[in-house]
């Protein structure tokens, strides 16, 4: 894992959310109750730098979700990209404009409040109407995955059609039954192959490696030996 280059667009994020301090790598406890040797926080990817990067990286992998050559599924043309509130709001909003600006891929985005509004247009969603349209939902990380389920279910009350889910980082790790994986319990919603990830575990793994972080990497590995998705 730690002798193949990674594309520019995911090294460059690792080592922005590295200076910025949402990735970590030491030890730390999840909600899970797991001892994890890396953590990502995505309330703190909050700057103008990083949220260029954050989202040049997000319309890349949407660009390259949707090429056929690669893809068994392939992410289909698609209307509006939807972030749930509150972190999916600025990546959202910033994805959209970098598919334009580097992709020429015209979308929208959309977002929800966590309570509807009594005034003005009222309502919970806000930015384009979803309804009949063909929508991507923004991620940060998936655990439980109860958040992005509840994305699916506002778009879907609101009349629109999820095609695809991309999240920054995919930790690759089992349920606490040792076998679930949240990716492919959210592809059973939305379909094979149309849950995608900027960064997965193993990416983190080739980056240390090609960094000579080898104490970081030795513990990524133990930590994926126990908990890893094996298949």
């Amino acid at each position: 894992m730690a002798s193949s280059p990674l594309p520019d667009y995911k090294a460059q994020l690792i080592e922005h959310a590295m200076d910025v301090g949402a990735l970590k790598f030491g030890t730390f406890t999840l909600k899970s109750g797991r001892t994890s040797p890396y953590f990502f926080n995505a309330g703190l990817l909050c700057t103008g730098p990083i949220l260029a990067t954050l989202a040049g990286a997000y319309a890349a992998t949407i660009v390259d979700a949707q090429s056929t050559e690669s893809n068994l599924n392939p992410l289909p043309p698609f209307d509006v990209l939807f972030g749930p509130a509150y972190k999916g709001i600025p990546f959202a909003s910033t994805t959209s404009l970098l598919l334009y600006i580097q992709h020429k891929i015209s979308v929208g985005f959309a977002y929800d409040r966590k309570e509807a509004k009594d005034h003005g247009e009222g309502g919970k969603m806000v930015g384009v109407p979803v309804q009949g349209k063909k929508v991507v939902v923004l991620d940060d990380v998936m655990t439980s995955g109860k958040a992005v389920r509840g994305a699916i279910d506002t778009v879907k009350e609101n009349g629109g059609e999820i095609v695809g889910v991309v999240q920054a980082l995919d930790r690759e790790e089992v349920g606490q039954d040792g076998v679930s994986s949240t990716v492919k319990e959210v592809e059973g919603l939305v379909g094979v192959g149309r849950v995608r990830s900027i960064l997965k575990m193993r990416d983190l793994m080739t980056w240390l490696g090609n960094n000579g972080m080898r104490k970081e990497l030795d513990a990524m590995r133990d930590y994926w030996q126990q908990y890893g998705l094996k298949n």
